[in-house]
């Protein structure tokens, strides 16, 4: 039978030795480490009674090896951060893995304000217009051949002017004739539609959708009536003044296409030969 003052695990007795109690249970020093010690995770020993166990998040170390991966600095007063489950102070930290500013190459420490643009981080005070110098903040800006423009200082220096409405293009603009263009500036004569994006043609320096050229300025079918464009190579046949589209260019009695082959015409209609025979 177990005496009250005998090892909980080996029995032996405790009388004159020292003795951790767990769970109101007494344990010599030796089955306690055995027992409930935990293992260092750098140098792989037991941390006993006597020595200080550092914890974080279900791993522990000696207070002797618990060091930055990097510079090897103890950690025991000092803040750190952690990366594929090494430790590392917060100096090491943000030198490695933080984000650079483009224009000084400073880190940017965890915690201040960064502006970031296309994969590009800047402290605040250093993301300024090339030009002014001011911040930009989060005002709108252009970046040109690497450097950031504020939105006035871009269009003052760089910025092409639209033919039409005379002010800057900064995005989105479109080139006809040598000419820049804002998308929405770029319509139809007739329709006002935009065409940036769609076929087109011109009359007389005026640029038109294909449906408001073909209206306006394109001959009719003689059968069908309808315009033909003669745009993106589209064939039709002319006689006599008269125009038809090619599949409209058929005998007016028996329908056979006359693409190619003689016809006869009757007033406003054509014949193939057979049935021109029984005019």
């Amino acid at each position: 039978m177990t005496e009250p003052y005998d090892c909980t695990e080996c029995q032996e007795s405790l009388f004159g030795q020292k003795y951790i109690l767990k769970d109101e249970s007494p344990y010599c020093l030796k089955c306690y480490e055995e027992l409930f010690c935990s293992t260092c995770e750098v140098c792989e020993k037991l941390i006993g009674c006597t020595c200080k166990d550092l914890s974080f998040k279900g791993r522990h170390w000696h207070s002797e090896c618990f060091l930055c991966s990097t510079c090897s600095r103890s950690l025991v007063d000092l803040p750190f951060a952690t990366n594929d489950d090494k430790l590392m102070c917060i100096e090491c930290f943000t030198n490695e893995f933080s984000s650079k500013c483009h224009v000084c190459l400073k880190t940017i420490m965890p915690g201040s304000k960064k502006m970031e643009h296309k994969g590009n981080s800047w402290h605040e005070n250093c993301f300024i217009c090339n030009r002014c110098q001011q911040p930009i903040g989060t005002r709108s800006f252009v970046q040109k051949e690497a450097k950031n423009y504020c939105m006035p200082c871009y269009e003052k220096h760089f910025a092409l002017q639209c033919i039409y409405c005379k002010k800057p293009i900064t995005t989105g603009g479109v080139t006809y004739r040598d000419q820049p263009w804002h998308k929405e500036c770029f319509v139809c004569i007739g329709c006002k539609q935009q065409l940036a994006g769609q076929r087109f043609t011109s009359q007389d320096d005026f640029a038109y959708c294909l449906n408001c050229f073909c209206n306006l300025f394109a001959k009719k079918c003689a059968y069908c009536t309808t315009p033909i464009s003669g745009l993106g190579g589209s064939k039709y046949i002319s006689f006599e003044q008269r125009q038809w589209h090619n599949d409209c260019f058929n005998c007016k009695k028996c329908s056979v296409t006359l693409v190619g082959r003689g016809f006869l015409t009757c007033k406003d209609d054509i014949f193939c030969p057979d049935c021109g025979k029984d005019l």
